[in-house]
């Protein structure tokens, strides 16, 4: 007959059994989760979509990894290195995947550069204010360039799409749009004109210190669509440096100085 006594005590002599095969266990999957063959040494780079990367570079990756990528195959956490990954100034986003035994496969969605934003940043096709090496840009990127208080961007890209709709009728472009601090608008074509816009409802909307007497961007914009024809025969050859549309019913014109002839400076001798 067994005691009660005997049946703790081989309760607890079987527990102490199981114990140990657990800490053998673990000892055992802790070695070997950290064996060097598990020590993460490549990283495979490939972009999302289309054949290749303009930007990022395995260079590029490792000098914003270096020293910062935490644990091997087993014990990396990918949230976290996902995060630094995109880190590196051209990623916009970046998806990681273990690759059996010592291996990333880092997939790379570049940033696409759209326009320069402010003195140093860009912003992608996505409306968002990114910071790279603009340096690293192609020789033959002509981007415009933007400008406007922080928070902008959003805004600043629409009205430049508006503006490129509207003047592709007058083969004309925009090398640069800005919104002021004080919310209101100037914008240098590609011929050297510029133009003064003054505050519109979306500017407005933005800003913090409230705003008043704003006018519809396109119907300004229309304003001077429709007498840029007109206007540019009636004055000739002359050189236009800017247009003022912060007008109600009409807009007021400032032309380039008349260049100085050799035979003028002549004269004045």
């Amino acid at each position: 007959m067994i005691t009660p006594s005997a049946r703790i005590t081989n309760f607890i002599a079987n527990l102490i059994m199981l114990l140990a095969v657990v800490v053998m266990l673990g000892a055992g999957g802790y070695w070997l989760i950290h064996r060097p063959m598990f020590n993460l040494s490549r990283i495979v780079i490939e972009p999302m979509k289309g054949n290749k990367l303009e930007y990022v570079s395995p260079a590029s990756i490792q000098q914003t990894i270096a020293g910062k990528l935490q644990g091997n195959f087993f014990t990396i956490n990918l949230p976290e290195a996902k995060k630094l990954f995109e880190q590196s100034p051209w990623v916009r986003h970046a998806d990681i995947t273990r690759v059996w035994p010592d291996g990333l496969l880092l997939k790379i969605e570049e940033q696409e550069p759209f326009a320069y934003w402010n003195e140093r940043q860009m912003i992608n096709t996505w409306g968002e204010v990114f910071t790279a090496n603009q340096a690293e840009l192609p020789e033959d990127a002509d981007l415009p360039q933007f400008n406007g208080p922080a928070g902008s961007e959003m805004l600043v890209v629409q009205r430049y799409a508006e503006l490129v709709r509207w003047l592709a009728p007058l083969n004309l472009g925009v090398d640069e749009i800005t919104l002021s601090d004080r919310y209101a608008w100037r914008v240098e074509l590609n011929d050297n004109t510029k133009l003064v816009l003054g505050r519109d409802p979306g500017a407005d909307a933005l800003n913090p210190h409230g705003g008043q007497g704003a006018v519809s961007f396109a119907s300004t914009i229309e304003r001077f669509v429709q007498a840029w024809p007109v206007l540019k025969e009636k004055v000739g050859g002359r050189q236009i440096a800017q247009v003022d549309l912060r007008y109600t019913k009409g807009f007021a014109i400032t032309f380039e100085p008349a260049a100085t002839t050799q035979s003028d400076s002549k004269e004045k001798k």
